[in-house]
């Protein structure tokens, strides 16, 4: 099958050169069926998993529509909105849009919690072509009329399904009243629950749907093992795995925000390199956390579900569930985050006894089975399994099981 080309999309020379220069060679599928109907201003409903090429999907034809306008923006009058679940997102949607109109005469503003508040106002003065923002904030500025979304031609609901997880639903409402009526939207989600679908009908008017297939669950170089125990054992047998070298770079996964702060400390107070990424978080503190991260100064970090989308962190080589996440969808997220660009990686995951319903459900929505390190559990009881004991005895479990022990083949 001929594959299309940028160019074969009806996109303008000066934004070809930005994608030629950003090494982009073809279009990926969900930006191959979304740029033709959003060039036609029509609406569109996009599903595709997360790193499927979405933001260069609904960015491009922004671009393009906003620069054939040749308009100025108004003092605080921003002509696009593009709004993300988290901090995280809005500036990777940033950076790509920098990057792609690179040779455009745009203004690009982003408005996000924990960053400057007055700094954002300022930047606003002077209007704005696009806006990509987070729900809270955004509500915040326009409220004091430092942001003006009258005269919006595109609007862009970017991870709806996050949206709604994260409980933006009431500020997503209160922005979309705000909008002009003759306005192109387009909203995007890894999945389409009621709730979600709820909104687009909302939303979108008479909106191109495009779906493209969800690839493997999971990667294939991603080897998964779970270990049973008690909560009371987690710290212990974290502990003990981080003994191991081969876990160079690791993404340790907490339910809560106070647990990954217990964690983190308890890493600290061990003397290993940690940092924590959660919602408490202020944006330098995130910033530094991350950069910490990626440079190598800390080798583990804990994190909410807050990471497990948008953030792509090459080289690492595990992620450890230490609670098992809500929804089975969580996790596969999670542990996408390894295994990057071809490498591979290993997923490990704590399992209480009171998680063990979750598992199965994680279990079934993969069809696969998570190879068990350590006894076995018991059949569902009164009692309690006992911890799996950590050391070298887990070692040769993992060599029996996995075929390359605790160490990653990345």
């Amino acid at each position: 099958m001929t594959q299309t080309t940028f160019a074969a999309l009806g996109l303008a020379e000066p934004i070809l050169r930005a994608i030629e220069s950003c090494k982009f060679v073809v279009p990926t599928p969900i930006q191959a069926d979304s740029i033709p109907p959003l060039l036609a201003n029509k609406d569109l409903l996009g599903v595709a998993q997360t790193g499927s090429g979405k933001t260069a999907a609904f960015a491009l034809p922004i671009l393009q529509h906003l620069n054939a306008q040749s308009i100025r923006p108004a003092p605080f009058v921003a002509r696009a909105v593009i709004l993300a679940p988290t901090r995280e997102l809005a500036l990777q949607i940033d950076e790509t849009v920098r990057a792609l109109s690179a040779n455009l005469r745009l203004r690009t503003v982003v408005i996000i919690g924990g960053a400057s508040r007055f700094k954002q106002v300022e930047a606003m003065r002077r209007g704005a072509d696009i806006v990509i923002g987070t729900p809270g904030r955004v509500c915040d500025l326009m409220q004091t009329r430092e942001l003006i979304l009258g005269a919006v031609s595109q609007f862009v609901l970017d991870e709806a399904d996050r949206m709604l997880d994260l409980g933006f639903i009431k500020d997503i409402r209160r922005i979309v009243a705000a909008l002009p009526p003759q306005r192109q939207s387009c909203l995007f989600s890894a999945t389409m629950p009621a709730e979600v679908a709820s909104l687009a009908n909302s939303l979108l008017r008479d909106p191109i749907r495009v779906e493209i297939a969800r690839k493997e669950e999971t990667a294939p170089k991603i080897e998964q093992f779970v270990h049973h125990l008690n909560q009371s054992g987690k710290q212990s047998l974290l502990l003990s795995m981080l003994q191991d070298d081969a876990l160079s770079r690791v993404i340790v996964f907490t339910r809560t925000k106070h647990g990954a702060n217990k964690v983190a400390s308890v890493l600290e107070n061990a003397g290993i390199q940690v940092n924590a990424i959660h919602g408490n978080k202020s944006q330098p503190q995130r910033e530094k956390a991350l950069k910490d991260f990626r440079s190598g100064r800390a080798r583990v970090l804990v994190a909410t579900d807050i990471a497990a989308r948008g953030i792509d962190v090459t080289g690492i080589s595990h992620v450890i569930n230490f609670d098992l996440p809500v929804e089975a969808e969580s996790y596969v997220h999670r542990i996408g985050r390894t295994a990057r660009a071809g490498a591979a990686g290993i997923a490990i995951s704590f399992c209480d006894p009171s998680e063990r319903p979750v598992l199965r459900q994680i279990e079934r929505s993969m069809n696969f089975s998570i190879a068990v390190v350590g006894d076995a559990p018991p059949p569902m009881t009164h009692q309690q399994s006992r911890p799996a004991a950590p050391g070298q005895a887990q070692r040769r479990r993992y060599n029996d099981r996995g075929g390359k022990g605790m160490r990653s083949a990345a």
